[in-house]
């Protein structure tokens, strides 16, 4: 024997010898399987010896109440016998870790008494948890930080007035709640915020959301969308409403009785709106429902913004030529706006097409600019302010509006009007429109958190995202303002000028106040068509995703078609069913991913012990009478079938058809045997006809069932595999599972697969899957392993 196998043959020897008196339990299966690829054949007659005399061996030196004291021990914790190729054994036991049972009563009151506990050290950790800011302030680096913080806060500060009053127009609000909006969520999510980059405030995407509804209570209260408003009177103060709006009625609707005008109607319903997304957003974060954010994939969020931008767009097409047409309502706006555009095309007043003509221009050629030489320029060209600035100025002293029938912005009053509770009767109305709105508005500004917290190498805290954006709609509902998100744009220019900390948000809110206080009656006769070009050049980012379809469909085709799901239905249905369509498509397509699923026949990697799908890669060779049958997917009630069906056509063999066609000559035999024919229906003997049962077509004894890629079973998984193995073993084919999970190999575990002892298991499962070939080749199952 040491002459056929050499010192490789004595030293595995030993080692199995060593192994063996140490624990005889390690040992379980023969070593002959192992050495019968590496030795002489003649050697095994002699191997099968040795192993015998080794077990005598062991049996002698190693008293029986050491294997009954091992055995014992070891009924604590569940073993599992899992074959795997090894350099000394074929085969050793797995042993589980015993995990201890949680009383989940006693945990959860243990938690609420922890929680309801009050000590001076949890109420300060509390308070500085909900307000960061008493954390990191105190640690400010000031010499290091201030220059970054005042130079980006002064660049979006400079950005958010005329791009607060442009976006008023989406919201279908006067520019003075926008200034309000940017003011309060600066100073809101510097005190509450965990980010250090993102900028929070007025958002076109959450303008326009608000914008629909507002635009759609407006019409069901009886108000004329297209009933301008003509320049304020006085001192330019919001406190008398009826001065806001040439109609005014005396409402009694949802509980208002009181003289009420379109402008104060609108904000009535936008601060509703507004306090009801963010009481959503605080309850969400109490009940750390943030993993809602989960089901929001980036396709469909892309899909989401590219619909919603075209939406905005056409929203401002009419600013753009100064027509006055209808603001569409309800499911598809998009279509029959351009419809009413094209019919009015030509009441367009020429002066703002002009303008609108030579703002765009120079919008988009200092964006082009700013973009290609972003790393020479120190901060961003303020372009909106200077054309804001500049067009005012032609406007006024041009006199565009009286001479040409320019439409203007009209009056910005200054200073705050007193806050007031947004109405409870208003709240129930919008209380369904508050939820995508809430979800839309904390998916951003927890992504953009994330996304520059991983850039620069610092944490955040999602629940407490949760809280300061909510909180950020909640106080400033008050005040008169409305929804808020964090955006993608304004935060990239924070952080190329340099921001550090949130401190550069309250130096934008300051920029802010001076306009609020001192700067605001200056707009006085800027054009909306102005405003509507900075609108629309602020969305070349989301307009350009059309570019990116392509490539995108090289990645991934399904990813492809949810973006392009969702953008179609938020452009031609509405902002709100396209997000839900978006949604349900998405996981539609997930679960249709796992319903059909791909499924292969592995061939072997040859002079390796792997094993690859034979339709995907050459050079593959087959395993004789063995298949060997991937799954990719969790196997579960709604892939069933599909499982079956593919086993089925993969093997060329149904076991359920072959076991009737076998009864189905089994009866004809018996027929012909009770008539006195010794010769069966097919005019062979009875051997004969023994031959003629087995049928040729099946060239497998054995089915090894891949199980690396199913994840999880289920009640009918379980019983899905059971089937398979008696059905199979009817045809005296045995069933091998290799590469369970330990979640999966529980399921077969409590669904009686392995039996009532598991006293088969080891010769049904498999830790590889060459473990399980070789096993198919060498042996064969014990007649008494069955379900």
């Amino acid at each position: 024997m040491k002459r056929l196998c050499g010192d490789r043959f004595n030293k595995e020897a030993e080692q199995d010898a060593c192994s063996l008196t140490e624990n005889p339990l390690l040992y379980s299966g023969s070593s002959a399987t192992y050495f019968k690829e590496s030795c002489d054949p003649e050697v095994l007659h002699y191997w099968v010896l040795i192993e015998k005399l080794l077990w005598d061996y062991c049996s002698y030196f190693v008293p029986l109440e050491h294997i009954n004291e091992v055995n014992t021990e070891k009924m604590e914790r569940p073993l599992e016998a899992t074959r795997m190729e090894n350099n000394t054994s074929s085969c050793f036991l797995m042993e589980r870790k015993t995990h201890a049972k949680i009383n989940r009563k006693k945990v959860m009151l243990a938690k609420l008494r922890k929680s309801c506990s009050c000590t001076p050290q949890k109420l300060k950790n509390f308070l500085m948890d909900f307000f960061p800011v008493l954390r990191w302030l105190p640690k400010y680096r000031c010499k290091e930080y201030i220059w970054g913080d005042v130079m980006s806060g002064l660049v979006i500060g400079i950005i958010l007035v005329p791009q607060a009053i442009a976006y008023s127009l989406l919201a279908g609000l006067k520019p003075i709640y926008s200034l309000y909006t940017s003011f309060f969520a600066n100073i809101i999510y510097f005190l509450m915020g965990t980010s250090r980059h993102v900028s929070v405030g007025i958002f076109s995407l959450i303008s326009l959301m608000v914008g629909q509804v507002v635009d759609r209570e407006l019409l069901l209260a009886g108000f004329d969308l297209n009933d301008d408003a003509p320049p304020a009177l006085g001192d330019g103060s919001l406190q008398n409403d009826n001065l806001s709006n040439t109609t005014a009625f005396n409402l009694t609707i949802v509980g208002i009785n009181a003289e009420c005008g379109k402008e104060c109607y609108a904000i009535g319903i936008a601060t509703a709106l507004t306090f009801m997304a963010g009481v959503y957003q605080v309850l969400m974060g109490i009940f750390r429902l943030g993993f809602v954010s989960m089901y929001l994939s980036e396709s469909v969020l892309d899909g989401f913004a590219t619909g919603a931008s075209l939406t905005i767009l056409t929203a401002q097409v009419k600013y753009l030529i100064g027509i006055k047409i209808p603001r569409s309502q309800g499911h598809g706006m998009l279509v029959i706006t351009w419809i009413n555009i094209f019919r009015n095309i030509s009441q367009a007043n020429l002066c703002d097409v002009i303008t609108s003509a030579i703002c765009i221009v120079v919008l988009v050629s200092a964006k082009e600019l700013g973009d290609r030489y972003k790393h020479k320029l120190k901060f961003p060209l303020p372009t909106e302010l200077v054309v804001i600035v500049v067009a005012t100025l032609v406007s006024h002293y041009g006199k565009l509006n009286e001479l040409y029938a320019s439409s203007v912005s009209g009056a910005i009053p200054t200073g705050f009007i007193p806050p007031k509770v947004p109405e409870f009767s208003l709240m129930l109305r919008v209380a369904l429109d508050a939820l995508p709105l809430a979800i839309v508005s904390f998916v951003f500004t927890v992504s953009l958190s994330e996304m520059f917290a991983k850039k620069y190498a610092y944490t955040i805290r999602a629940n407490q995202e949760m809280f300061a954006v909510g909180f950020c709609n909640i106080i400033p509902s008050f005040f008169h303002s409305f929804a808020t998100s964090a955006a993608l744009a304004k935060t990239l220019v924070k952080t190329s000028t340099g921001c550090q900390t949130q401190i550069s948000g309250v130096i934008s809110a300051m920029v802010v106040l001076l306009v609020l206080l001192f700067l605001a009656p200056l707009f006085y006769s800027l054009q909306k068509c102005v405003l509507a070009c900075i609108i629309i050049v602020s969305l070349r980012g989301a307009l350009r995703k059309f570019q990116d379809v392509p490539a995108r469909y090289q990645v991934n085709k399904v990813d492809t078609l949810v973006w392009v799901v969702t953008m179609s239905a938020s452009a031609l249905v509405s902002t709100e069913i396209g997000l839900l369509v978006g949604i349900v498509f998405s996981m539609l397509c997930i679960i249709v991913r796992t319903q059909r699923p791909r499924t292969a026949l592995l061939g072997q990697i040859q002079d390796t012990s792997f094993y690859e799908d034979d339709l995907e890669y050459e050079n593959l060779s087959t395993v004789p009478k063995v298949k060997i049958f991937r799954f990719e997917a969790p196997l579960y009630y709604a892939n069933r079938n599909y499982f079956l069906k593919s086993l089925y056509k993969l093997t060329n063999l149904d076991p359920n058809l072959e076991a009737a066609r076998r009864k189905k000559y089994e009866k004809k035999e018996k027929q012909h045997l009770k008539k006195g024919n010794h010769r069966t229906a097919n005019g062979l003997g009875i051997g004969e006809t023994t031959l003629q049962l087995v049928p040729k077509q099946i060239d497998f004894q054995a089915l090894v069932v891949d199980c690396s890629s199913i994840s999880f079973l289920d009640t009918t998984g379980v019983n899905t595999l059971k089937e398979i193995l008696k059905d199979y073993k009817n045809l005296n084919i045995s069933v091998l599972l290799a590469c369970c999970n330990p979640s999966v190999i529980d399921s077969l575990k409590s669904g009686g697969y392995f039996g009532k002892d598991f006293g088969c298991m080891q010769e049904m499962l498999f830790y590889s899957i060459h473990n399980a070939v070789l096993f198919a080749k060498d042996q064969k199952l014990p007649a008494d392993c069955s379900v």
